[in-house]
């Protein structure tokens, strides 16, 4: 793995290389493994170890960015040349900032938990394969067909500039996702952490078989507005379409939900949100695409949007916008994509509070006269940005609840679904927990029951 120090020597050589009034360095990257298989066996193993410079230049006013993979002075000489060639031919932007210093960053917050784990940076191809196994195991029980990845890695994420500013961060990672297939239902489950002993692969193959042999034979029963059981995979694959929308750009280029919505009750009153990089059951960076520390920043409070997160340039024209009144707090967050780019920035490590009273799905089951329990969607498309209505498919795993017990596996549905609504009609929840989707990012999300959630029409599995 590449250490700071060898990291920190790449960008003084670096810098050597380049006249330009600034220079960044981002580097990235690590050792990655994965074990994929199907049909109950191992179909494909494979690694590298691979790293990424992204060398950004400012000179007049202009600012660009080139990357490569190589590291020898040459290929810095390089890079650093392309970085300043793209910037040259650039019209000056009058809102480009300094690259921030030290002082502008400020100190390490001293509570970022360490997510490198040398137990997890040790998994090697024998041990992914028994791991395979093992779910394998589960579904050869069963008479089903497993199929899946179970990967391992590390990797370090590092920022330096000519201003002094130096961010370094490491971490290891492990996944495991499994789908049960039987003669016409199937199952799935998916989950990921830092460490891999904070997940049980097998355990996950066992609950995928459970709900592929529940839902063998599915019944067809018709569309219409259902409560819903919505286990934390699908409420993650749902949410993640809206925090794009919870950024100071977005509000100024008026393409987010929340505009003239700040400070209103959008949804439930149970509804609590935080973006919090330092949660125990989150992971990723502690700091954005320009070295700054991010903050943990309460977004929504008892259903009203308060705040959005902020670049440093995205901070800066909010506070001379008319809009300003309106956007909540604005300050710098720690929230920005590297420079340059068109998203500005975006809330990454969303965590939801616990409700009052949280109730386990089994509860939420045994207390259900009729409702639908949804194992994931996917498939999932934005139709109507500004109410935030989705469309997409249930699968591996949808069921019918009636009179408090989950009674047999039903076709699957489309949806057609407001996040706006779909907030606003949250009848219980449980204790969020980290989860792993498809369609978006990690979160830490809660399972929920709501109310009149909007099936469309049924599908053909």
């Amino acid at each position: 793995m590449l250490r700071q120090e060898q990291a920190h020597d790449i960008f003084q050589r670096l810098r050597k290389h380049s006249s330009c009034d600034e220079v960044e360095l981002m580097i990235g990257g690590g050792a990655f493994a994965l074990t994929r298989f199907a049909n109950n066996g191992i179909t494909q193993n494979v690694a590298e170890e691979n790293y990424s410079l992204s060398v950004r230049v400012n000179m007049g006013g202009r600012t660009a960015r080139a990357t490569t993979n190589k590291t020898d002075n040459e290929s810095l000489k390089r890079v650093a040349s392309q970085a300043e060639a793209l910037a040259r031919v650039q019209q000056p932007d009058p809102d480009l900032l300094p690259m921030p210093t030290p002082t502008e960053v400020g100190p390490a917050s001293g509570t970022s938990p360490n997510r490198y784990c040398e137990a997890t940076a040790a998994i090697t191809a024998d041990d992914r394969a028994a791991q395979v196994e093992r779910m394998v195991a589960s579904a050869k029980k069963h008479g089903l067909s497993a199929a899946g990845t179970y990967a391992s890695g590390q990797q370090v994420e590092g920022l330096f500039n000519s201003r002094g500013v130096v961010q370094w961060h490491q971490q290891t990672s492990a996944e495991a996702s499994i789908t049960m297939i039987a003669g016409n239902s199937s199952g799935w489950q998916k989950a990921n952490s830092p460490k891999a002993a904070d997940f049980d692969a097998v355990r996950l193959a066992e609950i995928a078989v459970e709900k592929a042999r529940l839902s063998a034979n599915p019944k067809e029963i018709p569309a219409g507005k259902y409560t819903v059981i919505l286990e934390p995979a699908a409420v993650l694959d749902l949410v993640g379409f809206m925090f794009w929308d919870f950024s100071g750009l977005a509000l100024l280029d008026q393409r987010s939900f929340l505009s003239n919505r700040m400070g209103t009750q959008l949804f439930g009153e149970e509804i609590n949100i935080s973006d919090e990089v330092d949660h125990p059951a989150q992971s990723g960076l502690p700091f954005d695409g320009e070295g700054m520390r991010r903050r943990k920043v309460s977004l929504v409070e008892k259903g009203v949007p308060k705040r959005v997160v902020y670049s440093r340039a995205s901070a800066k024209l909010m506070t001379n916008s008319e809009l300003a009144p309106r956007a909540g707090r604005v300050e710098v967050t720690g929230h920005g994509f590297p420079i340059p780019n068109e998203m500005g920035e975006a809330p990454m490590n969303i965590v939801f509070a616990p409700p009052k009273h949280p109730k386990t799905i089994a509860e939420m089951i045994n207390t259900a006269e009729r409702a639908i329990l949804v194992t994931r969607l996917w498939y999932i498309r934005e139709v109507e940005p500004y109410e935030k209505i989705l469309t997409g498919m249930t699968r591996d795993g949808t069921f019918l609840v009636e009179n408090g017990k989950v009674q047999y596996g039903i076709r699957n549905f489309r949806f057609n679904q407001g996040l706006i609504h779909l907030l606003s009609n949250v009848e219980a929840m449980s204790t969020p927990v980290r989860a792993s989707g498809e369609e978006s990012f990690d979160m830490v999300v809660p399972a929920m029951q709501v109310r009149d959630f909007n099936f469309t029409e049924v599908t053909r599995f």
